[in-house]
């Protein structure tokens, strides 16, 4: 009785993006495609889709597919309960990772495949979820300004000597949050409050915008430094002629180099603890982590492939090679409450 419900919830949740056919020898006609499995997502790149009719062609396992928010998301799931059709989630940034863990989303994964291919700082300590690309957290400035002297760190941002320089986007903004998250990791809660008062001493105007709002700004001399992730950077190496010249306009900075290294943040999976497909779940989960996988999944982004000796595409190298901090992605997640809290406190709106 419970598969027959499931079956008949998987339809009605998934609809016109599943088959959920009404005659057996529909089925029939089709007998390359061995099963299935039901992926949430809130990625929504083009090509995703491609990466999607690889996996089928490879294994014969067909995906369906639900795109939204990924608070949406979890909640979602939350609400099905025990007859959601979710096999797998996929979203961007351990913090949102993080909620998905907090809410009882998902179930460990022991495979030797992901536990091999994907370093350990890049997946969950008990095998929840595993990065699957990443991206790096940098600091840009105007090139037609100069270079700033004594900018090479994070902690660098708060000294005074950069008052009226800095734009930011808002503090409420997954990626600032899981920034301040990965200082409180290192330094604890009372040097990244110090560090994000100074920032905000420094402001040159109210948070406001996005990335890529942030990087045309920094281009154009309306505010001298900035914090990006790089793959709204890359964007614009890969661009056409107007935007290669913002792109021109553009120094960065990879922080902390003589220290933990850069901060970086990452897409990531994982199994759903109701998955009705498990089986298929996990397969799907280490095709993710092969070579040709790993390019659709961060080409397709502009980020950095997770799995252990890939290289990132043309457009990302671009920017520059560095090292990047090693902070277990878990831990970014553990200290997202109390970023926001010290956001508050400090006026980064």
């Amino acid at each position: 009785m419970k598969k027959l419900i499931l079956g008949l919830v998987a339809c009605a949740a998934l609809g016109g993006l599943s088959a959920c056919s009404e005659n057996p020898a529909d089925d029939a006609a089709a007998p390359e495609i061995t099963g299935e499995v039901n992926l949430y997502s809130s990625r929504h790149y083009d090509t995703d889709l491609a990466l999607y009719e690889d996996f089928t062609r490879q294994t014969g396992i067909k995906v369906n597919r639900i795109e939204a928010d990924a608070d949406a998301l979890i909640e979602r799931i939350q609400s099905e309960g025990e007859f959601s059709p979710a096999d797998i989630l996929v979203t961007v940034d351990a913090g949102r990772l993080w909620r998905a863990e907090e809410a009882g989303v998902f179930a460990p994964v022991d495979s030797p495949v992901l536990n091999e291919r994907i370093p350990a700082h890049l997946r969950h300590p008990d095998g929840l979820w595993f990065g699957l690309s990443t991206r790096a957290r940098i600091i840009i400035y105007n090139k037609a300004a100069g270079k700033p002297e004594g900018l090479s760190h994070y902690a660098d941002l708060a000294d005074p000597k950069f008052k009226g320089q800095i734009c930011m986007r808002s503090s409420s903004n997954i990626y600032n949050i899981s920034l301040l998250s990965s200082i409180i990791a290192h330094k604890g809660a009372g040097e990244a409050e110090k560090w994000a008062k100074g920032v905000v001493a420094n402001f040159k105007q109210a948070p406001q915008g996005n990335d890529t709002s942030m990087i045309e700004a920094v281009a154009a001399g309306q505010c001298r430094i900035s914090l990006v992730n790089t793959y709204y950077l890359a964007r614009y190496a890969a661009g056409g002629a107007s935007e290669r010249k913002i792109f021109d306009a553009v120094g960065v900075i990879f922080p902390d180099q003589d220290a933990a290294g850069t901060h970086v943040n990452i897409s990531g999976a994982g199994v759903v603890k109701t998955s009705p497909n498990r089986e298929n779940a996990v397969k799907f989960l280490e095709y993710l982590t092969s070579t040709s996988a790993q390019r659709y999944f961060a080409d397709g982004n502009n980020e950095y492939p997770a799995a252990v000796g890939l290289t990132a595409n043309s457009a990302v190298e671009q920017l520059g090679t560095f090292k990047a901090d090693t902070l277990n992605a878990a831990e970014i997640g553990k200290g997202q409450a109390e970023a926001v809290r010290i956001f508050d406190r400090a006026g980064w709106n």
